[in-house]
């Protein structure tokens, strides 16, 4: 007698058989801990590890990320070929390092660095816009410190000027090479950084001020322009020199292509470095950013370390030292590729993009809409009434449906209101933004028939009040809509492990 398979596809077929084979070095614990004391085939190595992916997120369906999720398969292939180059070996990979320093000048002249058209530009890639800013603080601290020494003064309690809106790179930085953050704070309706309360702030020990070009909160661009404006103010009454560097890491390769009369850049006397991450907007796979600099003199030269030991004098400025070099090369073949027209027309597409999902949940008339027209192409949002539930169930329900969109509070001053953000990349389609809009209709359709999560917390806060004076007891609006957010807050921070 023939036992035929119940699976007729050969891909099916092949899959239950690789399975059916793992499954057979699986029946103990999978270790976690402790590296297995045996081999097993490769075949049922892969299968295992797959299996266990295969509960990951959609990355397509990750609206969370700025990251880059799709690329050409042409592309694909070069980075399947470049995987096994480091790229510290200039001498091994020299036309790798001169792909590299070809994305420095593309950069450089893109963000209208002062060089000539020959000239050599000042920068280096990352692996990321986190690298990137150390690199670019370090330099600043570098020079304020020299500048200290000479004038013999104290040059031990260095601080940098930023919004309460930035990256949790900054912190590091700050925390890491020991410079005290001073942050503007945010406030309702605002959630950039105030370029006048920044300049208030800035002391003879400001290294620099820190402005971002597309908030991670809204995707806002901060005003830069009246920056450069009112820090020039101050620097020719106070006869101090402090400076501007720009975090573009989102923002860095949308504003020159969607907004390219907006003066964010070298343009601006003060703006002495910039950071942008290739693997955001630069449309590449993570991880890849880019740091440029106006000129040499703003760099320190004795943050350049010089090595031999690979065949050759080899210049190096990074944190890392060994890195893999696909990502530099999928950069260059994405500047060449798509060149000013191509970006100008994905950009103009996530931008109409953005438009039609924004437009489908103001419809709803259940949401605010908190970001801006101009910046990054997303899209935030809050409930207009939070009493009976929140963004984080809207969240939590829309990853029934595959969706992966947080929720969030704002920095301080604004910890108060709790958003939405759905982030708009190269391969979010129209069709995608008009079903995740259906999806958030069914969503707040369902929560209306749900009760409440907080009825027995506002139970309690109502037999509270009962003991309390009328007047006491009475909230505003704004005060039930803080204590709820905070609520949650702490509840989602709860749920959080790992590192950043």
């Amino acid at each position: 007698m023939v036992i035929t398979s119940a699976v007729t596809d050969p891909e099916e077929q092949t899959q239950s058989l690789h399975s059916t084979f793992a499954s057979r070095y699986v029946r103990d614990p999978i270790p976690r801990f402790k590296m297995p004391e045996k081999c097993i085939p490769k075949d049922a190595a892969y299968q295992i590890i797959n299996d266990e992916l295969m509960l990951d997120g959609t990355p397509r369906l990750n609206l969370a990320s700025f990251v880059t999720t799709w690329m050409e398969p042409e592309c694909d292939k070069l980075i399947m070929a470049s995987l096994n180059k480091n790229y510290v070996d200039m001498d091994e990979y020299p036309v790798t390092t001169e792909l590299q320093n070809r994305c420095v000048n593309m950069i450089a002249h893109l963000y209208h660095a002062p060089i000539g058209e020959d000239e050599a530009a000042v920068g280096v890639g990352t692996v990321g816009s986190s690298e990137a800013i150390m690199l670019a603080g370090l330099a600043f601290k570098r020079k304020w410190q020299a500048k200290r020494k000479a004038e013999g003064k104290p040059y031990d309690k260095p601080n940098i000027v930023t919004g309460a809106n930035v990256q949790v790179c900054w912190e590091k930085f700050a925390r890491y090479f020991e410079v005290e953050l001073k942050e503007v704070k945010l406030t309702e309706g605002c959630y950039v950084m105030d370029p006048v309360k920044a300049v208030e702030m800035v002391d003879e020990n400001t290294i620099c001020v820190a402005a971002i070009l597309g908030s991670t909160l809204t995707g806002e661009f901060e005003d830069v322009k009246l920056l450069n404006e009112l820090l020039t103010k101050k620097n020719k009454e106070t006869g101090w020199n402090t400076s501007i560097h720009v975090d573009a890491a989102s923002g860095g390769f949308i504003a020159p292509f969607l907004y390219p009369d907006l003066e964010w850049d070298f343009r601006l006397p003060l703006v002495k470095s910039i950071n942008v991450s290739g693997h955001k907007y630069g449309l590449v796979y993570p991880g890849v950013g880019w740091v440029v600099w106006r000129s040499k003199d703003d760099l320190p030269e004795e943050l350049v370390f010089h090595i031999n030991y690979l065949g050759s004098d080899q210049p190096t400025f990074t944190l890392n030292f060994s890195k893999g070099s696909s990502q530099i090369i999928a950069q260059y073949y994405q500047f060449i590729r798509l060149g000013t027209e191509g970006y100008k027309n994905i950009m103009e597409n996530c931008r109409e993009n953005a438009r039609i999902l924004r437009e489908g949940i103001e419809k709803m008339g259940r949401f605010n809409i908190v970001s801006k027209d101009v910046g990054v192409p997303l899209v935030a949002f809050s409930l207009k009434d939070s009493s009976q539930h929140t963004v984080f169930e809207v969240s939590d329900h829309l990853r029934k449906f595959g969706w992966i969109v947080p929720a969030y509070t704002m920095p301080p001053d604004a910890q108060h209101i709790a958003v939405l953000r759905v982030v708009i990349r190269e391969d979010f389609s129209r069709g995608l933004a008009e079903r995740l809009v259906s999806d958030i209709v069914k969503v707040v359709d369902l929560l209306d028939t749900l009760p409440s999560p907080l009825s027995t917390k506002k139970a309690h806060v109502v037999a509270v009040a009962n003991n309390e004076t009328s007047e006491k007891a009475k909230k505003s609006a704004l005060e039930t809509q803080k204590e709820i957010a905070l609520y949650w807050k702490r509840l989602v921070d709860g749920k959080r492990v790992g590192a950043c």
